[in-house]
């Protein structure tokens, strides 16, 4: 494989601290490098170097003439003044990038739901950087280096950018590298990875995987040579107890011996060790959802149009104790709604919610509210505020803790206990935020979006917490990793519905596909262009030959996506067939299945006849 570009005895200081020190690595041509480490470590200054945005103190980067390299900062913004397609094709006409089937990949993917022609500054922060994502995933690129792409897309986003990514080169071609915190991307995407810590970068072969594994096994050995060192300690600080007389007669080089293994001794790790909080009791009857519907009124209705909206229909949902559910969809689908219908935040339109009497909901917001009237006290003080003793872990193995062992569990350092909580980092006010929320020893927890500004190490004491938290776990978060990993089953909402999800995230992708995927055409481009309702209004002008090949392209879409949820259908008849009719749970799932899949089909043959007419008129 060719050599694309290296960097040979790096050394960057901030005035604070040294961030590299003689850090030596280098890129080929198949590469696809996944960076991990804390916040705070370097991960997206090394990013910098290399791209050529930053310049080292020492040291320096070569690139092969002639690189073509491509980068996405955290930092980087689109113009307010300019049009998305201005920012994401430039002046090129709609013939020319039209025909490149990776631009429309790219467009479809990630800009759906962004209006072609909108201004920039008209845009959400979300959409401003998927704009951004785009206008880089369209130019050509030997290199392209990914500073945390995952933000701001959900898990059918997070799904595209990862098969984009795997299939935009040849495996043999091209290079990539991506800070992320979604350990499940890393997985799809990379083939190594770096650590980046302690003013080094660590290289390990394979996704995050295989990161873990390995550095599992050099822990292992590290820990194995600190015993054999920590026993050789003992012994001589045993000798050097002996007393004054003793140490005095001895030789001097013993007493300095001794005393440099003490001094090098490394600090005690902190990993979280919270095996269970105390809970308020929870008996059998959490929350039940009762065939809810929520309704919304539609500000500023155009004329003729539907005063409101029905953002959820019919739900019908029994949590159960213990029950740790991880809820799936697209922005706008209705989960905080759904959320906030368990929690008494939102009343329903329809139907009812009954709660248990001893439920006690806490809810862990994106917002960080919770913390703002912390803002200035430090760390510690706000802990102890709350109490001044806490019991971890049940019976004989239960103990007690200072507010300030509690905080050291979660990863706070001596220092950080006496920062003011407004100097906290986003990692450290989140931590904070959680550990704040279960001393209030809920029985019922909702997580939105827990993931935000944590590092993949953080994040993994995170879910060691919640997997022996004892409560009933809600969770919504686009971390397909983090889903997975501490939810037992997964719901949906589609169309306003909530649905079970017996295979999980992968079900969900694919119902998402199935019902849902609107044709490869860019937006604003002909066939996404024609009405969406309204059955005579396409025929109203003459279609030109661009558009009329582009409304015949959809309508081949629409008949394979009707043969295969005809297939679909047919499948679903049997199984109802051969079900146990005594299984009235059972065949509820189903039917609700089969009126969804049905429901998709009368979409199709709405579209399929107004497209027609289209092209018929």
């Amino acid at each position: 494989m060719a050599h694309l570009l290296g960097a040979e005895r790096l050394h960057l200081e901030f005035p604070t601290r040294t961030v590299f020190d003689e850090v030596t690595l280098g890129i080929d041509e198949g590469d696809r490098i996944g960076v991990v480490g804390r916040n705070g470590d370097g991960k997206s200054t090394l990013l910098k170097l290399l791209a050529g945005r930053l310049e080292p103190d020492g040291g320096r980067v070569t690139r092969r003439r002639g690189i073509r390299i491509g980068m996405l900062d955290q930092a980087d913004v689109v113009d307010p003044g300019k049009t998305v397609a201005e920012s994401v094709v430039g002046g090129i006409e709609e013939h020319v990038w039209a025909g490149d089937a990776k631009v429309r990949d790219v467009i479809a993917g990630l800009l759906a739901d962004v209006p072609w022609h909108g201004q920039i500054a008209s845009l959400s922060g979300g959409q401003r950087r998927r704009v951004g994502l785009a206008a880089l995933l369209v130019g050509d690129w030997d290199v392209v280096f990914l500073d945390e792409p995952t933000n701001h897309l959900d898990i059918e986003g997070i799904a595209w950018l990862a098969r984009h990514l795997t299939s935009r080169w040849t495996a043999d071609a091209g290079a990539l590298v991506v800070v992320t915190h979604d350990r499940w991307f890393l997985d799809e995407v990379c083939t190594d990875t770096w650590e980046v810590h302690d003013g080094i970068v660590e290289p390990f072969e394979g996704g995050y995987a295989a990161y873990v594994l390995q550095r599992v096994e050099r822990d292992r050995m590290a820990a194995a040579s600190e015993a054999k060192r920590q026993n050789l300690m003992r012994k001589e600080l045993a000798w050097l107890r002996r007393g004054a007389p003793a140490r005095t007669s001895k030789p001097k080089f013993r007493i300095e011996a001794a005393n440099q293994l003490i001094e090098n001794e490394p600090p005690l790790r902190n990993p979280v060790e919270l095996n269970r909080l105390a809970v308020s009791r929870l008996g059998k009857d959490v929350v039940d959802l009762l065939d809810v519907s929520v309704t919304y009124p539609v500000a500023d209705a155009a004329p003729g149009a539907p005063a409101e909206r029905t953002v959820l229909h019919d739900i019908e949902w029994r949590i159960a104790p213990g029950e740790r559910t991880g809820i799936l969809g697209v922005n706008g689908a209705g989960k905080s709604t759904l959320l906030k219908l368990v929690t008494g935040e939102v009343a329903p339109t329809t139907g009812r919610v009954k709660r248990g009497k001893t439920v006690k909901i806490a809810v862990l917001s994106q917002e960080l509210a919770e913390l703002a009237e912390w803002a200035d006290e430090r760390v510690s003080a706000v802990v102890a505020e709350q109490r001044t003793a806490y019991r971890v872990g049940e019976g004989s193995k239960a103990v007690e803790l200072t507010p300030g062992q509690l905080l050291e569990r979660l990863g706070f350092t001596n220092a950080q206990l006496s920062t003011p909580v407004k100097n906290l980092s986003g990692g450290q006010k989140r931590r904070l935020q959680l550990l704040l929320i279960l001393l209030q020893e809920p029985n019922v927890l909702i997580l939105d979006e827990p993931t935000n500004d944590l590092d993949t190490d953080m994040l993994a004491a995170i879910e060691d917490l919640l997997d022996s938290w004892p409560g009933t776990l809600l969770v919504v978060s686009h971390d397909r990793y983090l889903i997975e990993r501490v939810t037992d089953r997964q719901f949906a909402i589609l169309d306003g519905h909530l649905r079970d999800l017996p295979r999980g995230v992968d079900q969900y992708l694919e119902l998402r596909r199935q019902a849902f995927a609107e044709p490869v055409e860019a937006p604003g481009s002909v066939a996404s262009s024609l009405p969406s309702t309204g059955s005579g209004s396409a025929a109203s002008a003459a279609l030109t030959g661009a558009e009329r090949r582009a409304a015949e392209k959809e309508l081949s879409s629409i008949d394979r996506r009707l043969e295969k949820l005809a297939a679909e259908i047919a499948r679903l008849h049997e199984r109802l067939a051969v079900h146990d009719q005594g299984d009235y749970v059972g065949l509820g799932v189903l039917g609700d299945e089969l009126q969804q899949l049905e429901a998709s089909v009368a979409d199709l043959e709405t579209r399929w006849l107004e497209v027609s007419e289209a092209i018929e008129g």
